[in-house]
């Protein structure tokens, strides 16, 4: 979903943007986009308790959509909104000099969508923020700060063999790195994993430097490395 638009926003919020917004998410819900449920699931409350596909299938108007533009700026409604904006003196904001990049969404290829949420959701303790499809061939799963995005794929990547060749780690192998805050979280969380069945690669081991870390296999044989920073 192109997100031109929602970047505009932060920096231009006059009602004329705001009811592009509201048409971009009226015409994502006509064309099906799995991603804009749960963006309508979260700021509608009649959409609350309702699955991705029947929020897609609901009734859906321009008002439903411009109500939802209207709660994300923090507002009950969109006249209110509208009377906000012309009561509140506008700021120009000026754009930083450098960009930050505030989060990284790593992609792993999987044969099987809904085997891999499963795993991440079972296993793992992640939760399903979307999937897109039908039968899904993308989702996004998350956990606390971290989101996996899982691409649907005829066959692995990387083949079993090529892996299993290998008699150390190599960090080339590795598809997803994810880090805790503490060394005691890394212990924690390699026992959360322990408990619930996971199947290692490398369980939890302190390194040269310092830091421990262990590493999961997922059903699709993507390595995915956990670690915590030194004591």
């Amino acid at each position: 979903m192109p997100t031109y638009d929602v970047i505009v926003e932060a920096y231009m919020p006059n009602p004329e943007n705001l009811k592009k917004q509201a048409k971009l998410i009226l015409r994502w819900h006509r064309e099906g986009h799995y991603p804009v449920a749960a963006q309508i699931r979260a700021n509608l409350p009649r959409f609350l308790n309702m699955p991705d596909s029947e929020i897609l299938a609901a009734s859906f108007k321009l008002s439903d959509a411009q109500e939802m533009v209207a709660r994300e700026q923090g507002f009950e409604s969109w006249q209110a909104l509208k009377t906000g904006l012309s009561t509140t003196p506008r700021k120009v904001k000026s754009l930083p000099s450098k960009a930050t990049i505030a989060g990284a969404e790593p992609q792993l290829f999987v044969t099987d969508i809904m085997r891999s949420c499963d795993f991440f959701r079972e296993k793992l303790g992640f939760t399903l923020v979307f999937s897109y499809g039908k039968p899904p061939y993308y989702a996004q799963v998350g956990r606390d700060a971290a989101r996996l995005n899982l691409r649907c794929v005829e066959r692995p990547v990387i083949e079993s063999t090529v892996r299993d060749r290998e008699e150390l780690l190599s960090i080339s192998l590795l598809s997803v790195s994810m880090t805790v805050a503490t060394a005691d979280e890394i212990k924690l969380l390699f026992l959360e994993f322990q408990s619930a069945g996971v199947a290692f690669h490398q369980t939890l081991k302190k390194q040269p430097w310092g830091a421990k870390n262990f590493v999961v296999k997922d059903p699709d044989g993507n390595l995915l490395l956990f670690a915590g920073p030194a004591n």
